[in-house]
């Protein structure tokens, strides 16, 4: 009888997100600083003859259950890694806690935590040598940029398009408020809105310099971390969902030290000076804006981690 193995895959916020200009390659050149946040999904993979993928859990609208599902292409992954592009059959369970499609690497973190669940679960049914874990990162950064750190985990500065990682000293610990939308927001057309705010002369240059953020997490202050945060994707946000921009400044007026689109939104994150008032914000900021639902996590944590 074929094993099941369970991981924890956690989600992400951007503390810094740069953006240059768009690459020959399509992607844009970023130099962003990852951390990793409590919340998180639970993974589970069986192998199995039968293909299944089955989604449950507060966010699991809208997840997909078909192959072209991230965590499964993860599996299709590594088998063929082991040699056995057959072996990728069997059970895919998520349970979804983070949002869907709202900057926080869901999919992502589902993708990284099925890299691990495979090259267990497989290498142990075809009877093989796992995948060495250098090799599970280049596979990472094949299926997507936010893969690899959510493979790693806990605070790191991302450079190309995400997917070039450097670990960064991190001697705080961080609450936030997580406030999700129910009205989604693609990420391409986030980027195209900035390039075409950039184009008009009404974009921002560039924030290529992480220096800021890196000093403030060495001093593990959350007021000098709410100082240094930038997303230079959030004017596009904001432009392409001006209601955001009442969320965010919700949250600060119910006492956040600094409210932020997190990645290319629509969720906004807030970092918080306790959990008293990360839960006064997310309070505040549901009772005032519609389709809103909020949550309260902290980070640093770990990157996607087998479960005993």
């Amino acid at each position: 009888m074929s094993s099941r193995w369970t991981a924890r895959a956690h989600s992400k916020v951007n503390l810094h997100l740069g953006v240059g200009d768009a690459r020959e390659d399509g992607f844009h050149e970023l130099a962003t600083v990852f951390q990793s946040l409590e919340l998180h999904d639970e993974v589970s993979f069986t192998p199995g003859p039968e293909t299944e993928i089955v989604v449950t859990g507060p966010h699991a609208a809208g997840v997909p259950t078909t192959p072209d599902n991230l965590a499964w292409r993860a599996i299709t992954a590594v088998a063929a890694a082991l040699g056995k592009p057959e072996a990728a059959t069997g059970t895919l369970r998520l349970t979804k806690n983070i949002p869907a499609a709202g900057g926080m690497a869901g999919g992502s973190a589902d993708a990284a935590a099925a890299l691990l669940l495979a090259n267990q679960a497989l290498s142990e049914e075809i009877g093989c040598a796992p995948v060495a874990h250098k090799m599970l990162y280049h596979i990472a950064a094949d299926l997507g940029s936010d893969v690899p750190f959510t493979l790693m985990g806990g605070t790191a500065l991302g450079r190309g398009r995400g997917e070039l990682l450097t670990q960064m000293l991190a001697r705080g610990h961080y609450t936030w408020a997580i406030i999700t939308n129910a009205e989604g927001l693609s990420t391409p057309s986030v980027f195209r809105k900035l390039d075409e705010l950039r184009a008009a002369g009404r974009g921002s240059s560039p924030h290529l310099d992480t220096e800021a953020v890196g000093k403030a997490l060495v001093n593990g202050s959350p007021h000098e971390l709410a100082a240094a945060m930038h997303n230079d994707l959030q004017a596009a946000a904001l432009s392409l969902r001006p209601d955001l921009r009442k969320v965010l400044d919700t949250g600060e007026a119910a006492g956040a030290l600094k409210g932020m689109v997190s990645g290319s939104g629509p969720t906004c994150a807030f970092l918080c000076e306790d959990a008293d008032t990360a839960h006064e914000v997310v309070a505040q900021v549901c009772a005032d804006n519609r389709g809103t639902r909020g949550l309260v996590t902290t980070g640093p944590a770990s990157g996607a981690a087998l479960v005993e």
